[in-house]
């Protein structure tokens, strides 16, 4: 993850959040994630499915003993979760819609664990992306969920997915920062006692 944010590019997004933060009485938390999950049931599920084809062209095509072919077939299981357990293709192999299921809940829970869900009008905004999944989500409270129309977040998430798969990490987390706050700005303007109840920094989770 160090390679991706340097100290610099934490504090440009700090610095972006502080700012959006200033125009709107609402809060804006940014989470990054290595992963949304290991998805190591995969290699396990593809390796347990291949091999349960083993023993039928073994039976119709050859006189081998039964021993053999149960030989054979715990070999090509062994093999085929030996070449799908690296995380690359582990996560080729996983479906879209399961990643951006795993994505989407582990967002909701960062949503409950930053504590969004208890801000003073329930103005809370989480920005949250998945590295592994290549994937991003914005979870808005109640109070603002009615009021943005539809659509909108996922225009950013959009543009900030793009930016991630360009290489261009920090500019897209401060782009889409400067969007979600101007949408804030727009619907709760600062009150005369605002007070900054979250974070502003970037919070970086290693583990999935």
């Amino acid at each position: 993850m160090g390679s991706i944010f340097s100290e610099s590019d934490e504090h440009r997004i700090a610095e972006a959040i502080s700012r959006a933060e200033k125009a709107t009485s609402g809060e804006i938390v940014a989470v990054v994630a290595a992963e949304s999950s290991t998805y190591l049931y995969a290699p396990f599920l593809w390796a347990s499915a291949i091999a349960l084809f083993v023993p039928w062209p073994l039976i119709v095509w050859t006189w081998w003993p039964a021993a053999w072919i149960y030989l054979a077939q715990l070999a090509v299981f062994a093999i085929v979760l030996a070449a799908t357990l690296p995380r690359p293709i582990r996560y080729w192999l996983v479906p879209q819609w399961i990643k951006r299921a795993r994505v989407h809940r582990r967002a909701m829970e960062q949503f409950l664990a930053q504590n969004l869900h208890t801000t003073r009008g329930r103005t809370g905004v989480l920005m949250f992306v998945s590295l592994a999944e290549r994937q991003a989500e914005i979870v808005a409270d109640a109070g603002i969920e009615a009021r943005v129309p539809k659509g909108t977040w996922q225009e950013i998430v959009s543009r900030l997915t793009s930016a991630f798969t360009a290489g261009r990490h920090t500019d897209g987390f401060v782009a889409a920062i400067e969007e979600v706050g101007g949408h804030l700005a727009t619907h709760f303007p600062p009150g005369s006692c605002d007070a900054n109840e979250l974070p502003d920094h970037l919070i970086v989770l290693d583990e999935g």
